[in-house]
């Protein structure tokens, strides 16, 4: 079927066979497609894809069928229905992926075009389709009986089956996981992919299950050698451990059955059925008895009819050795080819580990020369350290001197500031006064106005009620206007002092609004004075901190050397007490050794002179002073 498809350059034939199949009504034949269609789209054409699209939605109406079904076969169907629909989604959308998955690293990265977002929905396409995978391998080792030998069992074998090409392809979307996840995390924060890693982790745990659970079994052990997962999950977190990756190689064994080596059994029975059909139809033709002798070679040749039997078995023999001959020369050949593509596998396996091996030497000598540049780097700082500690200081000296002088010019502009707010208010409160001077002038005049109209109210009702006395209120009348002019000339003079206060005011205000304007660039100049005070106690603090980490340091290291002082006088201390305790116990020691000779009875009979006695006791003693002066030198030194 593979070898017609690339015969035929498509699927068409494929697919008008499988529409005459019962595969809505019989749940095996339909698993049966699904594994051949699988193996289809990994081997076959290319153009198979493109022929089996069409057929998409078809498939997924089959799986939700098939889904209604919870025993048997129903379940697998259903789940590997939908793992073909994603796998075709898969390959329809990423066209450079073939399909058996099977890529170089050049050619990964061009699949997404150099551009991180299109790693990032690869990777997640990818986790969607090894999620479908992992679903149908729980699904078939949930449906099997694992406590007995099902995978010796026509029926085992058949639900074992499809799950070759379900670890061929497993085995290839968790290496190219691995190896996007690592280009994301260089690009990316950890925090946006925690999601990924995650979701990988939880794959990656169920597939390293399975992998352990398959090598397991008696079938697979024959037919094709699982790779195991390495015991812990990569640690995206550190880059370095992408050179520790080992892409897990799937490898089928020189002793596995393949479909090129199966018997040939068939084809010979198909062989002498063609030929017994063909003997029918000619029997049938030119009858019978010219079918057995045609071209009448017995009465030709004179030959019996036992000759002829012996004959044709001698030609059937050398025809059966022939075919023989035949299946053992195509028989070797598939096993040559299957240990070719065996030994082809196992070359890149360790042309892979060669190339992580040297991966990895050159990772260390990055690592190892990075940390070379980075001691350099360490040793360089400090020198630079203690060479700029001497500028700190003095530059620490000069801010402070510079922030002494800064700090007296602001007191200077503060006290101007308050001055100038105190003549302010001082003559806020003289216009104050000068209103309250005009408004008191103002309520005099209408007071004036009041009364002049009072007086002319009452003058002309005593000229209407009193005619008799006319000339007397002519007189008064004479008086009220002398009043009059008097009050006249008062509201004059009034008027012409708040005409003076009204210019008096003007100018106060025009003096307040010069002080306003003095006082508001002594506030811009005081806030700029303030940015470039706050500005220098920043620098000044800055550079105090960072003297005081420098001095902290080097506080440390006179710490340490003190300490390291410490502990030698301590030392020293300890070996001269030690050296004294033994010079105490000699003496004492030589003093036991002097007692003990004088009364030892050997040497009571000895005479010596009263000098030699005398000499030997004024040895003792200065011994014993130098002693004593010793111990308390060193008592004094102690304390």
């Amino acid at each position: 079927c593979i070898l017609g498809t690339h015969h035929e350059k498509g699927a068409q034939t494929f697919w008008s066979v499988v529409n005459r199949l019962p595969l809505s009504g019989n749940a095996v034949l339909c698993w049966k497609f699904c594994h051949v269609f699988h193996k289809l789209l990994r081997d076959g054409h290319s153009n198979v894809l493109k022929d089996s699209v069409r057929y998409k939605n078809e498939l997924s109406d089959m799986s939700r069928m098939w889904g209604h079904l919870s025993e048997g076969y129903g379940q697998l169907c259903s789940i590997y229905l939908k793992l073909l629909r994603t796998k075709m989604e898969f390959h329809t959308k990423n066209p450079r992926f073939p399909g058996n998955l099977q890529m170089s690293d050049r050619q990964l990265d061009e699949a997404g075009e150099n551009d991180v977002n299109n790693f990032f929905q690869l990777t997640v396409e990818m986790f969607d389709y090894l999620e479908c995978e992992l679903n149908l391998f729980q699904t078939v080792f949930s449906s099997l009986d694992m406590s007995r030998s099902v995978s010796v069992t026509a029926a085992g074998q058949c639900r074992l089956a499809p799950l070759i090409q379900v670890i061929l392809d497993c085995s290839h979307l968790y290496d190219y996981t691995v190896k996007l996840l690592f280009k994301l995390h260089s690009c990316l924060p950890a925090d946006t992919l925690q999601g990924h890693r995650d979701r990988f982790l939880e794959q990656f745990r169920k597939l390293k299950d399975l992998f352990y659970r398959s090598s397991n079994l008696q079938y697979f052990k024959r037919l094709i050698q699982i790779p195991q997962l390495p015991e812990n999950p990569p640690n995206f977190l550190r880059a370095s451990a992408l050179s520790e990756h080992i892409s897990p190689v799937v490898v089928i064994p020189a002793e596995a059955s393949s479909p090129d080596s199966e018997p040939i059994t068939d084809l010979v029975e198909m062989d002498t059925a063609s030929q017994s059909l063909f003997d029918n139809k000619f029997d049938d033709i030119f009858g019978s008895s010219f079918s057995s002798d045609p071209f009448n070679f017995n009465s030709q040749n004179g030959m019996n009819k036992d000759d002829k039997d012996r004959l044709i078995e001698q030609l059937y023999g050398e025809i059966a050795a022939l075919k023989e001959e035949l299946e053992n020369f195509k028989a070797e050949s598939a096993r040559g080819a299957v240990q070719l593509r065996g030994r082809a596998s196992e070359l890149e396996a360790e042309l892979a580990e060669q190339r992580h091996l040297k991966q990895q030497a050159q990772d260390e000598s990055e690592f190892l020369r990075a940390e070379l540049e980075e001691l350099k780097k360490q040793r360089e700082d400090t020198e630079k350290a203690q060479r700029s500690l001497t500028e700190i200081e003095r530059r620490a000296q000069a801010n402070e001197q510079r922030y002494s002088k800064l700090k007296e010019k602001y007191s200077e502009l503060v006290q101007n500031h308050a001055d100038l707010l105190r003549k302010n208010a001082e003559v806020t409160k003289q216009v104050t006064a000068a209103r309250q001077a005009q408004g008191d002038v103002e309520r005099e005049k209408k007071e004036l106005e009041d009364s002049f109209q009072r007086v002319s109210e009452q003058a002309q009702r005593k000229s209407q009620e009193q005619a008799e006395v006319l000339d007397t209120l002519k007189r008064e009348l004479a008086a009220s206007r002398q009043e009059l002019q008097v009050l006249q000339g008062t509201l004059e003079s009034s008027t012409q002092a708040g005409a003076e206060q009204s210019t008096r005011i003007a100018g106060l205000e025009q003096e307040r609004d010069s002080l306003s304007q003095a006082a508001e660039q002594h506030g811009e100049e005081m806030a700029a004075l303030r940015a470039e005070l706050q500005q220098l106690r920043d620098t000044l603090s800055r550079e105090q901190e960072s003297s005081k980490m420098e001095l902290e340091t080097l506080q440390t290291q006179l710490r340490d050397k003190e300490s390291g002082e410490r502990a030698l006088q301590r030392r020293l201390a300890e070996e001269q007490f030690a050296l004294l305790q033994g010079t105490a116990r000699e003496a004492e020691r030589m003093v036991q050794d002097a007692l003990g000779r004088l009364e030892d009875p050997a040497h009571i009979g000895c005479t010596g002179s009263a000098d030699c006695l005398l000499s030997r006791t004024l040895a003792a003693s200065e011994c014993v002073e130098r002693l004593r002066d010793a111990h308390g030198k060193y008592l004094s030194n102690r304390t």
